[in-house]
């Protein structure tokens, strides 16, 4: 029980299970930050979609309702995409600094950024993990500092970074649970022998270290799903990136078991899919931190 409020046990614990995650999934030959390109088109065109939309403002909604205010804000956009929030945000009047380092999102950012004034929404194509930032001038340089599902938060060493760069508020998203996919359950067993288990993500570490450092937040877990249909083709590749994130091997053996499971149950040659999870988000308040801290 003593190990359930010692932070250090806490800490090595995430540290360790994602070394082994990203050391897995580049053994599989998947970069974590690039492994979404070839759908950058797909999530851009879904984000901004009415549906998307809704999604995107419900988030926003949630935010202002805890206290944020965007007219006039510094806000940091790490791991920006297309600019599925950096729009918004600065359609709310904020002054957003987008950092993304795919060139087919970067490309896409810059067409939707292209109505706001030349000094509203700047991008950084640098990878965050690589950026000095004192020497970049970031050190609580934000009113909001923004994460969205994004492979940077992987360690609490990667969120202290992170709150570094806040002033006020700082909002974190993380999946709770490996999201949920209808063609991964239909060729799991395909591959493995074994039914498709889930298992508890990186939010649990996240939440925990939080109130063991005394950080003042509010936290939201929603499960949301989604339809979508792809053509075989599409979700051949798509099977095998999945398999790649859940640490299979991303061979010729199991691209043949997946492409010969995909004609067959769909001849059509078009492949309908339902993904979606249960997603966790939290906003820190960065304020009542600083105060905690100097009262001790």
């Amino acid at each position: 029980m003593n190990d359930f409020f010692n932070a250090a046990v806490w800490e090595q614990a995430w540290k360790d299970e994602s070394d082994l995650n990203i050391n897995r999934m580049k053994k599989n030959g998947i970069d974590p930050s690039r492994s979404f390109d070839h759908k950058a088109k797909t999530f851009n065109e879904q984000s901004f979609s009415e549906e998307g939309r809704k999604r995107t403002k419900r988030i926003m909604n949630w935010l202002e309702g805890q206290g944020v205010q965007f007219e006039n804000a510094s806000v940091l956009d790490i791991g920006a995409a297309s600019g599925v929030f950096s729009v918004p945000f600065a359609e709310r009047g904020a002054h957003v600094t987008a950092i993304e380092t795919s060139p087919p999102q970067v490309e896409l950012l810059e067409v939707n950024i292209s109505k706001f004034a030349e000094d509203q929404v700047k991008i950084v194509p640098e990878p965050f993990e690589e950026i000095d930032v004192v020497a970049k001038g970031w050190n609580q340089a934000f009113d909001l500092v923004f994460v969205s599902m994004c492979p940077v938060i992987h360690n609490w060493e990667s969120v202290e970074k992170v709150l570094q760069c806040a002033r006020k508020f700082c909002y974190i998203s993380l999946p709770v649970s490996p999201a949920e996919h209808s063609l991964v359950n239909e060729i799991w067993p395909l591959i493995t022998g074994q039914p498709y288990h889930t298992k508890h993500m990186e939010m649990g570490y996240l939440l925990h270290l939080l109130y063991l450092k005394g950080y003042a937040y509010e936290s939201l877990i929603t499960r949301e799903v989604k339809t979508t249909e792809v053509s075989r083709e599409a979700a051949l590749q798509e099977a095998m990136t999945w398999l790649g994130h859940h640490r299979l091997p991303v061979d010729e053996r199991n691209r043949s078991i997946v492409a010969d499971y995909l004609e067959q149950a769909y001849p059509s040659g078009k492949v309908v899919i339902q993904e979606g999870g249960r997603f966790g988000k939290v906003l820190i308040r960065l304020q009542d931190h600083n105060m905690y801290t100097r009262e001790l």
